[in-house]
């Protein structure tokens, strides 16, 4: 009789533990996070970027994000990456109600806010502090809110781009199997290649099956006005390096028909016509070349290695004779 009431006592006790422990955990959770709006990528209309002395502005315009006031195309991906971020936005956990917002750089002179809008609606206006030591999370507070959130994934840097690295860098851009006139000055020397269909031979392992299959068939080649035949191997890595043009920078100094006397231009025809005019470096010492393009409406500066990729003398283009 003794055991049992001992044993009574005993699950008693556990049971009150249990209790306790469960009424008092330190882990539960005691807070509700604030609820993000949904929204579509599709119905962001507009983005502000500020930070200490910044403030960058991006407005969609017929399905085109530009960089106001200005209205300087915006690079795609960049623009893409801040979209994924508003619209996929999720707070995960509270981390601290203590208004120590220098601890998380969410202090006035580190922080960035970012709000958009859908339409006139504002949909998003939160800042931003550092990541966490996890790397896949960001300290966040939500506008006019007191308390900091950890925010999914580590996107702090996707906002901060200058206006210059958030501008679109290509300045030309077509699909190398359009084009098929080329023409290219360099040296006040001049060539046209363009694509034209030359007869060829049947190799001797094809059988005709009879009298009246042809013995020729056409490939097309590259050719100059009298005839001689381009390099094609150096005719498609120029075609490659054009085709998707990037700028290192604008030049910020001056307007397209401030640029006269190119050092080298370059011409080609396919669904339209495109232009690309290469000038001589403004100081002795600088790397890049500044240069104009029929695709952009601003001068801008192409690095050296892409010039000189570019900037081919005709002769350097023409196929060297097989001499056996």
């Amino acid at each position: 009789m003794k055991i049992k009431k001992e044993y009574c006592v005993l699950v008693a006790v556990i049971l009150a533990l249990a209790l306790y422990l469960i009424m008092h955990n330190p882990d539960r959770t005691h807070y509700t996070l604030p609820q993000i709006p949904t929204v579509a990528k599709k119905d962001l209309s507009k983005i502000e970027i500020s930070r200490k002395e910044i403030s960058i502005v991006l407005n969609k315009t017929d399905n085109r994000w530009r960089i106001a006031p200005q209205g300087y195309p915006a690079d795609p991906d960049k623009v893409k990456r801040i979209l994924d971020v508003l619209v996929n936005l999720s707070l995960t956990a509270l981390v601290s109600e203590a208004k120590d917002y220098d601890r998380y750089d969410l202090d006035s002179d580190k922080k960035i806010s970012v709000r958009a809008w859908a339409g006139d609606r504002l949909i998003r206006d939160f800042e931003l502090g550092k990541t966490a030591m996890s790397h896949r999370h960001t300290f966040v507070k939500i506008t006019n809110h007191k308390s900091i959130y950890h925010a999914e994934g580590n996107f702090k840097s996707k906002f901060e781009d200058s206006v210059e690295d958030l501008r679109d860098k290509t300045v030309l851009s077509f699909e190398k199997s359009e084009i098929h006139e080329i023409d290219i000055t360099k040296d006040r020397q001049s060539v046209v290649f363009s694509l034209k269909p030359v007869p060829t031979e049947y190799s001797a392992d094809k059988k005709t099956e009879t009298e009246d299959t042809p013995t020729h068939e056409e490939k097309t080649v590259w050719q100059d006005a009298d005839g001689k035949e381009a390099d094609e191997s150096k005719l498609n890595r120029l075609l490659t390096t054009l085709s998707n043009l990037r700028c290192e920078k604008y030049l910020n100094n001056g307007k397209k028909s401030d640029f006269t006397g190119p050092i080298c231009t370059v011409h080609l025809k396919g669904l339209q016509e495109y232009a690309l005019s290469i000038f001589p470096k403004t100081e002795k010492g600088d790397k890049d070349y500044p240069a104009i393009s029929s695709m952009n409406d601003y001068p801008f500066a192409l690095s050296g290695q892409k010039a000189d990729n570019i900037m081919k003398s005709p002769g350097e283009l023409l196929k060297i004779p097989d001499k056996t």
